[in-house]
Order: structure tokens, then sequence, then C-alpha cells
């Protein structure tokens, strides 16, 4: 499995920060944003790894990340020149992928949780795809998903305005060797953009979409406010200053990982 990292977009609501900079190079606390996705992929075991992101920004990507073997990782970059939705980041990536699964998260979002890297691990090279899903007090902002009680997925939408459930649909999708041929035959919704919960629900279509629940103590922070933001820096300053762990730190994930495997 490879890992892409969607790290694109115009960051609008962050105006006027993100008018000389990447959403996902400003910082949250003492790191980049782009640190925290690079090290969920990391604890997860991936090491192939290829950031989507402007072309404007490229290069500040590579000025941060170089090509990743500090961290025992290899790192390559693509540029989007226009945002046109979450599967189109598939798409580009197809030539990186080669054929493979792939890991796909959002570069802007955060995850923290005791023993997150080895529930990820399980989920590797499945087959079909797998998304993580987390409580929310406010739903309607997500995509949902709702479960029968024997936890089968009934239905996923995006936004709605009467959730059917308080689970959304986070940003880290674990998706097998069809998601692109699956991408490249969406057609775009009525904003203009291809839909990343259409392409999931091709796979419900087939019974291929499978759904973990983060559990309780499992952080996830989606960055994209200026009030979000602050409330990732904080959340990530309490953590390290209570427990002396790095939070976002790729350094110390590969570290992990690999005394893991020693």
């Amino acid at each position: 499995m490879r890992g892409v990292i969607l790290a694109g977009g115009s960051g609008s609501r962050l105006d006027p920060l993100t008018k000389y900079t990447s959403k996902q190079l400003l910082p949250i606390y003492d790191k980049p944003l782009i640190y925290y996705p690079l090290t969920t992929l990391i604890l997860a075991g991936i090491t192939e790894i290829l950031i989507i992101t402007t072309p404007q920004h490229k290069e500040m990507f590579v000025a941060l990340l170089g090509d990743g073997k500090q961290w025992d990782i290899s790192i390559s970059y693509k540029v989007q020149s226009q945002p046109e939705g979450l599967p189109q980041g598939l798409i580009l990536a197809e030539d990186f992928l080669a054929g493979e699964s792939c890991a796909f998260v959002l570069g802007d979002n955060l995850f923290y949780g005791t023993g997150l890297g080895r529930t990820l691990q399980e989920y590797v090279d499945k087959p079909g795809a797998h998304i993580f899903a987390h409580y929310v007090s406010d739903p309607e902002r997500f995509g949902v998903v709702e479960q029968a009680e024997n936890g089968k997925i009934l239905s996923i939408e995006e936004k709605p305005a009467a959730p059917k459930s308080s689970l959304a649909i986070t940003g880290l999708y674990f998706l097998d060797a069809d998601a692109v041929q699956i991408a490249k035959q969406l057609k775009k919704s009525s904003r203009g953009e291809y839909e990343m919960v259409d392409l999931l629900r091709s796979y419900l279509q087939k019974d291929q979409l499978n759904v973990t629940v983060l559990p309780r103590g499992t952080a996830w922070l989606d960055t994209g406010t200026f009030q979000s933001m602050n409330d990732a820096a904080n959340f990530v300053r309490i953590i390290q200053d209570n427990q002396g762990f790095k939070v976002g730190d790729p350094g110390e994930a590969s570290l992990i990982v690999r005394m893991s495997t020693e």
C-alpha cells in the first residue's frame, strides 16, 4: 500500500494567510500542518508517499520535506493545477500508485490516539474500501455514515440537513487498486466537483465498503478554519506538555515503527 496526501486547494477560509503559503504549511503549535497526516501514514507502516499540491506551493513542500529519507520513507510530489474534488487526487496519483492500493488522507486532518498505528495497520491492503468514522456533535458539517446494529453500512451522505447518525467520515480512506478507475468514471456534482461520497457509494453498491469507528480517546481534528486550527494547536500543546511525547512528529513516528519491527 502506498500513501497519498492531498495538500492542494486554495484554503480560502484561512485568507489572508493562504495568500502567500499553503494551508498545510501553516503551523499547528510547533509543527507545520502537513506533518500530522504524514505521521499518520508513517504510523500505518506506509513508506512510499505522494504529496499532491499546487504549482505555486510545490517547491515550498520540497524545501520542507525533501525526499523523506531523513524519516526512512520516500516522498514524491505531484501538481494539481485546478482542484476539482478529492477523487481527482486519485487520478493524479495513478502513475505513482502503479496498480497498488492506497491510503488517501487529507492534508488538513490530524489524528491522535493510543495504538492508532496498530489500528490502521490492520486494514492495510484489504480488498474494497475502508473508511474511518468519528462521533461528532455537528454531523451536518461532514460526510455521514449510517450503520445497522450489526455494523453494516446502510447509507452515506455528504453534509446532510437531517443527518441519520452522528458518525462523521474522517479524511482518511484506505482504497484498493480499483479506486483510480472508479474515480475516472465519476461525474461532477452540482458543485462542479467530483465527490468522494460518490466514489464510496460505488464500493457500497458492491458491498465492498467497510467502516471502523475510531474508539473513544482517539482524537480527530479537521483544521479547516481559524478556530479549528487554534483548537488543534492547543490540543497538541496540552498533550505534549502533559505526556512529554511529540504529536505529529515524523521522526518519532519512524522510530516507533522501526522499533516495533526489530
